[in-house]
C-alpha cells in the first residue's frame, strides 16, 4: 500500500474530521490538511495556533466566526461537481474560527504556517479567479481560490475539475526545488471526488531519478501526498475528477519546472496546472 495515499475514516470523529494530514504525518514541514464533514446544527470552535487557515466550503451552507469577523449563510453549492466557485474563509494564526453548520457540510481545512500578516475574511465565490486551462484532452476548468497575488502568508489553494477522458496537471511538472526565479519549494496535497463515486483517477507521482515512481489509483474521498516530483492525474472515460490543491513552502509563489520529455505537448496557452 502505497503511502503517498491518505484515505478518509468511514465516520466522523467527534469534530467532524474524516481525513487528516499533518506535517507530522506526511514527514515534511509546511501543509496541513482536514477534511470535515459536519452534520446539520453541528458546531465546531478552534484556535489557529501558530497555522493560518484557509476553510474552504466544499458543499453545504454555513455561519463562519474569527475573533474580528463574522459571515452567516455562506456557501451556495451542494457539490463540488456544480461546479460553482467556492465560499471560503481565510483565518490568520493567533486568532479561532467558529463553524455552525446550516446544512449537511463539507470543509476543507487548508493549514501552513502564518505570520500575522493578514486579518480574517471572506473569500466570496465573484473573488476566486476561473478559468479554463488547456485543449483538447487536457481542457480543465480552474478556480484560483488562493493565488499567489492575493494576500496570505504560506498557504496557495486551487481547485481543478477534470472531465471524464481528460488529463491535468498536466504535461508533468514539478516544484521541488528552492531555485527561484526558476522553480520554487512547494509542498502539495490532492484531495480528490470522483463523480459517479464508484469510479476512481489515476496520479502518477516521479522523480527525474526515478528513487520515486508510484501510480496511484485514488479513490474518492482519498488524498495523495506530493513531497517532490511531477505529478500528473487522469480521469477515466466515463468519470468526472475534482481535486482541491493545498501548496507551502520556503517561498510563496508558484514556479514550475516541466518534465523534459514531454515538455514538448505545450501549446501557446497555458496548459500546466
Amino acid at each position: 500500500m502505497t503511502k503517498l495515499i491518505v484515505r478518509p475514516h468511514p465516520d466522523p470523529d467527534g469534530e467532524g474530521r474524516v481525513l487528516s494530514i499533518t506535517p507530522e504525518s506526511a514527514g515534511w514541514e509546511y501543509v496541513g490538511f482536514e477534511l470535515l464533514r459536519l452534520s446539520e446544527g453541528q458546531q465546531l470552535s478552534r484556535e489557529t495556533g501558530s497555522q493560518e487557515i484557509c476553510l474552504v466550503i466544499l458543499s453545504g451552507i454555513a455561519d463562519v466566526s474569527t475573533k474580528n469577523g463574522e459571515w452567516c449563510g455562506i456557501g451556495k453549492r451542494m457539490s463540488v461537481f456544480e461546479r460553482t466557485p467556492p465560499y471560503s474563509v481565510y483565518v490568520p494564526n493567533g486568532d479561532k474560527y467558529d463553524i455552525h453548520a446550516l446544512t449537511q457540510l463539507e470543509v476543507a481545512v487548508c493549514a501552513a504556517p502564518g505570520r500575522g500578516n493578514h486579518s480574517a475574511r471572506l473569500i466570496a465565490p465573484e473573488q476566486v479567479g476561473a478559468e479554463i486551462r488547456g485543449a483538447g484532452s487536457i481542457e480543465r476548468q480552474v478556480h484560483n481560490i488562493l493565488p499567489e497575488n492575493e494576500p496570505a502568508d504560506s498557504l496557495l489553494v486551487v481547485e481543478v475539475f477534470t472531465p471524464n477522458g481528460h488529463w491535468s496537471s498536466y504535461p508533468p511538472h514539478k516544484h521541488d526545488r528552492d531555485s527561484l526565479p526558476d522553480e520554487s519549494m512547494l509542498e502539495e496535497t490532492y484531495y480528490f471526488r470522483v463523480q459517479p463515486d464508484q469510479g476512481f483517477a489515476l496520479q502518477r507521482v516521479y522523480t527525474d531519478d526515478r528513487s520515486l515512481d508510484e501510480t496511484l489509483v485514488v479513490k474518492d474521498g482519498e488524498a495523495v501526498l506530493v513531497p517532490e516530483g511531477y505529478h500528473p492525474v487522469s480521469a477515466p472515460p466515463g468519470y468526472d475528477v475534482y481535486y482541491l490543491n493545498v501548496m507551502a513552502g520556503p517561498k510563496r509563489t508558484w514556479k514550475f519546472h516541466n518534465d523534459p520529455d514531454h515538455e514538448w505537448i505545450m501549446t501557446a496557452s497555458h496548459t500546466s496546472r
